[in-house]
């Protein structure tokens, strides 16, 4: 017997429709409805009629492969014979995060592409693959945050075996695999969910829509619906961990916060599995709480995105101090977040016109992930410029050494290490003209600078505006961006061959600089790493010891101990000597 379920409180009546039969359904306790049937019939395709109305797909549909609109089609986890069994993923203290988008990171966009790309990866010296969000979507293409089926893979990537493929293959190459999940609202396409019951609010909207019902009546059902998603990606794709979108934009006033729910029932899964697994964090309120322990009176999540630090360094290398960049631009701020991970512990943000943020006493700074780029801060750019559009490639190698030597997570977007020359724009495909029109109207909206021309804004419709944003591979070849490739490999080579730049002892770290010469030194117990972005050279005094000059980025750095010259927009880093002569 085939059993089917469904969990809907608002209508009075349910049938399942699994063509040509359409069979009434029993509502049982917790308004769950149910029926069997003794057999699936050919492919097992099926939706739910909701008193006369439909079909609509299976809120928890495990596969929706004709789209958001279309009928559910049942998945046998078992079947799939893993051959990663023993794996455990590296400490997230090792990480050297890479995230990346399906669609975009290869030609073909589907998972088993990204198979072939792996060694690249590998070679990298990449420990954790961390996946824009993979569940099914409006359209062929997009991000994937307006997701709406979220036990569903989405079609055009690949059916569910593809995706446990390229899991299985990223274990078999000992690297970890996280997964972006949103569970702050629903996308607009393919939304049916209230027909079922109230999975979202009537009183409270999110930026993107309606927030999510975990503190309302019936939110039990709703915070099981998320709570089981979660567990299904860890437990039957056996990812390693879930990194949360938004977090601020859930809004949830229970005694038991939904995420706090989700963090503890993690951890006994983790416990039934063997396996460590992680829940990492984005939330723009820079709210430490979410990585205290539980009796401390946190949610005990794993490591948080700390966009503090990418906006104190992304500003000093651009020059841009315009929207939320108002509040930086100086190496001041890149010197507290090398030190206190926080720019925003409190201080007042001209930009929100309020303070912000809180000091994160007691944490490590292996809680928190710095990064140059990912997928919002160059997507959400009119133009879709990755930082090589916007700085020299001597400024791209002072990031990478700054983020590399850090005691953060270092993390990188797809074709960062090789400074790619494809923009990654944003990009939809919603199929309803007037909704197509809203997000083009929308975009505009987000640069009235550029008001009036309007055409210069890539249209997020457009097939060509999608594909653009595909990484072209074969510059990697080319000498610019093969030297910058052969720069962050010696660099994460460094980094996870050093103990002392893994530790994440922030109270570790001496940063200074100098507004007016633009130069910034870093000291990390035997590290010093000494970067320049002024305009003309500098020289340097280190400190007192006998110094190895271990990495530099320009050939014109002149090493004359005790002080080290540099041209304008290079860095070097160097490593003390104990009294015997060896490397400390």
């Amino acid at each position: 017997m085939h059993p089917f379920r469904v969990w809907a409180p608002t209508p009075k009546n349910v049938e399942l429709d699994i063509p040509p039969q359409r069979i009434s359904m029993t509502r049982q306790a917790g308004d769950w409805w149910t029926a069997e049937l003794p057999s699936l019939g050919a492919g097992g395709d099926y939706g739910f009629v909701l008193d006369g109305e439909g079909p609509f797909p299976d809120p928890r549909s495990p596969y929706q492969p004709h789209g958001v609109d279309g009928p559910s089609r049942p998945v046998t986890h078992a079947n799939f014979a893993w051959a990663d069994m023993g794996w455990q993923a590296p400490p997230l203290s090792s990480a050297v995060i890479y995230e990346l988008h399906i669609g975009t990171f290869t030609p073909r966009g589907t998972f088993d592409a990204v198979i072939e790309k792996l060694d690249h990866l590998v070679d990298l010296g990449v420990t954790h693959v961390e996946l824009m969000p993979v569940n099914e979507f409006s359209g062929e293409h997009g991000w994937g945050y307006d997701g709406v089926d979220l036990y569903a893979l989405h079609h055009a990537y690949g059916a569910p075996e593809s995706l446990k493929r390229l899991v299985e293959a990223c274990h078999l190459r000992r690297l970890a695999v996280i997964l972006d999940v949103v569970y702050n609202h629903f996308g607009p396409v393919g939304n049916f969910w209230a027909k079922f019951g109230p999975y979202q609010k009537d009183n409270f909207s999110t930026p993107w829509g309606a927030a999510i019902n975990f503190d309302g009546a019936h939110s039990e059902e709703v915070r099981r619906f998320f709570c089981d998603n979660a567990l299904m990606w860890l437990r039957d794709y056996h990812f390693d961990g879930l990194r949360l979108d938004a977090l601020h934009a859930i809004a949830d006033n229970s005694a038991e916060p939904f995420i706090e729910q989700l963090a503890e029932e993690v951890k006994m899964l983790e416990a039934q599995l063997g396996r460590h697994l992680v829940l990492i964090a984005e939330d723009d309120r820079n709210e430490p709480r979410l990585l205290w322990s539980r009796g401390r009176g946190g949610f005990a999540l794993h490591a948080h995105w700390n966009d503090d630090f990418h906006h104190a360094l992304h500003s000093v290398l651009t020059g841009e101090t315009t929207g939320y960049y108002v509040d930086f631009g100086t190496l001041a701020d890149v010197c507290k977040a090398l030190q206190r991970a926080y720019v925003y512990d409190g201080r007042f943000s001209a930009f929100r016109r309020r303070r912000q943020g809180r000091t994160p006493l007691g944490l490590d700074g292996s809680r928190f992930l710095a990064y140059l780029q990912n997928h919002d801060q160059i997507g959400n750019r009119a133009f879709g410029e990755r930082s090589g559009h916007l700085m020299s490639a001597g400024r791209l190698k002072a990031a990478a050494a700054l983020i590399l030597t850090s005691p953060f997570l270092p993390m990188f977007f797809q074709g960062e290490e090789w400074g790619a020359s494809t923009p990654f724009l944003y990009f939809s495909d919603h199929r309803d003209a007037m909704l197509a029109e809203k997000v083009r109207d929308g975009r505009r909206r987000e640069f009235p600078a550029l008001a009036n021309k309007p055409e210069a804004i890539p249209d997020p419709q457009a097939p060509e505006t999608f594909h653009r944003s595909k990484l072209a591979w074969d510059e990697i070849s080319q000498p610019r961006h093969a030297e910058l490739l052969d720069w962050h490999k010696r660099l994460i080579r460094l980094r996870r061959s050093n103990p002392s730049l893994c530790d994440g002892r922030m109270e570790d770290v001496c940063a200074q600089g100098d507004e007016k010469e633009r130069w910034l030194t870093v000291q990390r117990g035997p590290w010093t790493i000494v970067c320049h972005l002024g305009p003309v050279p500098v020289s340097l005094r280190l400190r007192d010891g006998i110094h190895e000059l271990v990495a530099a980025s320009e050939t014109g750095i002149i090493f004359s101990p005790p002080s080290i010259t540099l041209p304008p927009d290079s860095v070097a880093i160097l490593k003390l000597q104990d009294r015997a002569g060896a490397l400390i």
